[in-house]
């Protein structure tokens, strides 16, 4: 058995590879499920009822896809360009830190005016994302330092050290003890979508920043050199692509995009950073570029169906039974599901006659 290069990629076997995916995915999970002791259909009915069965379901579904649509895009923008950004979830939280930092409830904040404090914490936080995926990039492109290990590893460094702010000098003195930091200025927190829900604008703005990103991969020169780049970095050098400053800048926008998540979350949901405040957006923004294919608008459903299987999961698990932890399981088997559709839509699978001719 040999895997053999396709001559053509089928456009509708790359459309058609993510709902295989799926559809593989469900059915393996639906031994676990059968496993557990629960009848397969009606788990699965209440997997997809506590997703999207109800107004307040979509909201809680919404709500969370909300970060995982912009670290989704940070990792489809650094994969783009062949740049694999494990780091999204320490940039989310250099970001969120960076937004309380700048706005939050202290004497230096109250006198800017709002509109001013809010860009300025929009920016502190897209940045300090920026630059901490700068230092990877930097170290691949002039060491040769495996960027997966990295920024895997700057994940638990930046982690530690939010741990450290929360518990010294930026710590709520009103907290009781509890390691948070103090809250941002109410008025720079995100504006509710829905009445009695905890939808906010952020959803607007990954939305947006999703279709901007697809207009720039298909219609700008800096889209056409990251594919290019992506596709072979060899080759582009070759025709004269500035392969260094394409994969530095792509690296800049996915780490903004992942600390733009800190910052959505914070203003738009919590109003003060914790140490629980993700739950792996992070990481889970990897399974979500590898569903979407990397292509941004496909990041905006892949979100939502990731999404809807980790708020489900509560429903599922509290009335038949179901461990909660199987939503972590579908979304694992979800990404190898993915790897192996897509490796089958660009090779095919040959079989070699036995005892044949070397």
């Amino acid at each position: 058995m040999r895997l053999e290069a396709r001559t053509t990629v089928s456009r509708t076997a790359l459309v058609a590879a993510p709902f295989g995916a799926i559809a593989a995915t469900l059915l393996i999970c639906a031994v676990l499920v059968a496993w557990a002791g629960a009848p397969v259909g009606r788990a699965y009915l209440l997997l997809l009822e506590g997703g999207f069965g109800s107004r307040f379901a979509w909201s809680e579904t919404l709500t969370r896809a909300t970060p995982l649509m912009l670290t989704g895009l940070a990792v489809a923008v650094a994969f783009r360009t062949r740049l694999f950004n494990i780091g999204a979830e320490g940039q989310l939280y250099l970001g969120a830190l960076a937004a309380v930092a700048v706005g939050g409830q202290v004497d230096g904040a109250a006198a800017l005016p709002n509109g001013l404090l809010f860009g300025l914490m929009v920016a502190a936080g897209m940045l300090a994302g920026a630059l901490l995926l700068l230092v990877p990039a930097l170290l691949k492109l002039r060491l040769g330092v495996d960027e997966v290990v990295t920024t895997l590893l700057l994940n638990f460094i930046v982690l530690l050290g939010v741990s450290m702010m929360l518990d010294g000098p930026m710590k709520d003195p009103l907290a009781m003890g509890w390691p948070q930091s103090v809250a941002l200025v109410p008025e720079l927190e995100l504006t509710r979508l829905l009445e009695r829900s905890r939808v906010h604008s952020g959803l607007l703005i990954a939305v947006a920043l999703a279709v901007l990103l697809w207009a720039v991969n298909r219609f700008t020169v800096f889209g056409l050199q990251m594919r290019a780049v992506g596709a072979n970095a060899r080759a582009a050098a070759f025709a004269g692509m500035p392969v260094a400053r394409v994969t530095l800048l792509a690296a800049m926008l996915s780490g903004a995009l992942a600390g733009l998540a800190g910052v959505v979350e914070v203003a738009g949901r919590t109003g003060y950073l914790t140490l629980d405040i993700s739950p792996g957006y992070g990481y889970t923004g990897v399974v979500i570029a590898m569903l979407a294919g990397l292509h941004p608008m496909g990041v905006i459903a892949a979100s939502v169906f990731v999404a809807g299987v980790l708020v489900g999961a509560d429903g599922m698990s509290r009335a038949v039974g179901v461990p909660n932890a199987i939503a972590d399981v579908i979304v694992a088997v979800a990404l190898l599901a993915m790897l192996v559709a897509t490796m089958l839509t660009r090779y095919r699978v040959r079989l070699d006659r036995i005892g044949r001719a070397a």
